[in-house]
């Protein structure tokens, strides 16, 4: 099943975060977003023609992360550019919903 097509899951701990290999794997349905060198995050930058595109887009993502029940660190800079990171906060690191919420947030960005 697509990303898109998946919900995130409530994840209180107790769970193993994803390894390298697993998380590669992953990454190919999201061209663009990387892992961080320790594995603990995703992440990927956004431009926008200007503040009220950049703006219009961190409101949609923070819409969808309540909708998802999970929610990304959003940096907005330079007035246009948006860095978004994920992790799951609760391992310590990277879990489907990384990806899930990484993929919907691609298809609100397009």
């Amino acid at each position: 099943m697509k990303l898109t097509e998946q919900k995130c899951e409530a994840c209180e701990g107790g769970v193993a975060p994803l390894n390298k290999v697993e998380a590669d794997i992953l990454l190919k349905q999201i061209p663009g977003w990387e892992v961080s060198a320790d594995v603990k995050n995703i992440s990927r930058d956004y431009a926008f023609k200007n503040f009220k595109e950049a703006l219009d887009f961190v409101n949609k993502v923070g819409g969808l992360a309540e909708q998802e029940g999970h929610h990304p660190d959003i940096h907005l800079t330079n007035y246009k550019h948006v860095s978004i990171v994920l992790r799951t906060h609760a391992i310590d690191g990277i879990s489907n919903n990384d990806f899930i919420l990484a993929a919907k947030i691609d298809e609100t960005s397009a």
